[in-house]
């Protein structure tokens, strides 16, 4: 689990592709102080687990769902990613809850001066859409951030002056992919409320005339 306020910006050292798999290395510092094997880390909001260290590089190994579903498949040698530890228990939850599985991939499609920051829009599958609310949380690229509006397919979120110089949010232009995971509330209240629809559930039909009332 993580907070998605991001600790480092690391450097694709190689993505090495296996078939339906890969290897990535990545070099860092921060991050790399006290990570050991098996350890958890996001790479762009992407949960990976340590597989080896060596030469100031974290390895991890990655799945064919992995590259399916995030933008790590686009990684490039040189290219710039957001890095953040796992959080332990007792830290200060600074962001949201993150569980560094990303729900897709969205496409930046402005990004405009707003006073001292920036505001990003950002366009996701209508099936992503149903999960983000205004003024509620969404991760893009691991990072935690507040969706401003929402409209039909595309949200919003503004970047303070910190946000942009410590992420890679700074480079991304328009057309630009970044991952999205949006927050888990809303689909376990889904799931919830779906339990036993269409099965002549009572509690089911309860619990949606209390929503609408």
């Amino acid at each position: 689990m993580f907070t998605g306020i991001i600790e480092e910006v690391g450097e694709v050292a190689s993505l090495t592709k296996k078939g339906r798999s890969a290897v990535l290395s990545v070099k860092c510092s921060r991050v790399r102080e006290d990570a050991r094997l098996g350890d958890s880390i996001a790479v762009d909001g992407v949960c990976m687990t340590v597989t080896k260290m060596e030469g100031g590089k974290v390895f991890f190994d990655l799945s064919g769902e992995t590259l399916d579903r995030s933008t790590v498949r686009f990684l490039k040698k040189g290219g710039r990613v957001n890095l953040e530890r796992a959080a332990r228990l007792g830290d200060r939850i600074g962001g949201h809850l993150v569980s560094g599985h990303v729900d897709g991939v969205g496409k930046i499609t402005a990004k405009k001066k707003a006073g001292s920051g920036v505001e990003l829009r950002v366009e996701l599958s209508r099936e992503l859409t149903r999960y983000l609310v205004e003024k509620g949380s969404v991760a893009v690229d691991g990072i935690s951030l507040t969706v401003a509006k929402c409209r039909g397919n595309q949200f919003t979120v503004a970047l303070i002056p910190h946000t942009l110089n410590a992420t890679t949010l700074k480079d991304k232009g328009v057309g630009a992919p970044v991952n999205i995971e949006c927050d888990q509330v809303g689909k376990y209240i889904e799931k919830f409320l779906g339990q036993g629809q269409g099965k002549g559930d009572r509690n089911f039909e309860h619990r949606m005339l209390n929503l609408e009332l």
